[in-house]
């Protein structure tokens, strides 16, 4: 037993298409390293809006062989929507997702995945997403749903808006799975967008005494 321990965790193959050929423990062991997008999380930024319990929503993103651990989910609270924002620490070319739940009304029923608009509010999903799936209960997390790999080919930034279940009150998911590629970002990309995003008050005062007509481009 001693060499397999030493050995576990040395594959870190993105594909899972040796998996299906391989079939047995084997096969369990590349699928799960497929789904090992959870790695690649920002969980300090981590957000999961409408969780019942502070903290719960980050649970569910765990290793692919964890799946099955029923202590660890995530139920919503006021009514049955969930709206995660999950920053990455690089680069992310997304290729599937898997949600599982409850056999029962708690299931989401829908999901619909925006890519890079960081802190997104329940206002912000009245916009059109990326890709939008309508779910089957799924209690063992087998069912992958194939994302549009062109359009979440660079994704920094991934919200995942769950608006309704199969007629609960309120929501449950113990786990989502994320599939895909993962490349370290540049830093420099990084200091511009935070140069961007601090206004400097300044600035706006120039803007109001200088005629508008000047900053026509």
């Amino acid at each position: 037993g001693v060499a397999m321990a030493h050995g576990h965790g040395q594959c870190c193959c993105c594909c899972g298409e040796a998996a299906t050929a391989a079939g047995g423990t084997g096969g369990d062991r590349e699928r799960g390293a497929a789904w090992g997008l959870y790695l690649r999380i920002d969980r300090q930024r981590l957000q999961c809006l409408n969780e019942r319990r502070e903290g719960s929503g980050a649970l569910v993103f765990r290793a692919w062989e964890e799946r099955g651990d029923r202590a660890q989910f995530v139920e919503s609270d006021d009514d049955e929507e969930l709206l995660f924002n999950i920053p990455f620490t690089g680069n992310v070319k997304l290729k599937g997702v898997i949600v599982m739940g409850e056999d029962d009304g708690t299931h989401p029923a829908e999901m619909r995945l925006f890519k890079n608009i960081p802190h997104m509010s329940f206002d912000d999903t009245a916009r059109e997403p990326d890709q939008t799936f309508s779910l089957n209960r799924d209690p063992t997390g087998e069912l992958e749903y194939p994302t549009r790999i062109a359009r979440f080919s660079s994704v920094h930034h991934l919200s995942i808006h769950f608006p309704k279940n199969f007629g609960a009150e309120t929501t449950k998911i113990f786990y989502i799975g994320l599939k895909g590629e993962w490349t370290e970002a540049h830093r420099h990309e990084v200091t511009i967008c935070n140069y961007e995003a601090s206004a400097n008050p300044a600035d706006h005062k120039l803007e109001q005494i200088t005629p508008q007509t000047h900053f026509i481009s």
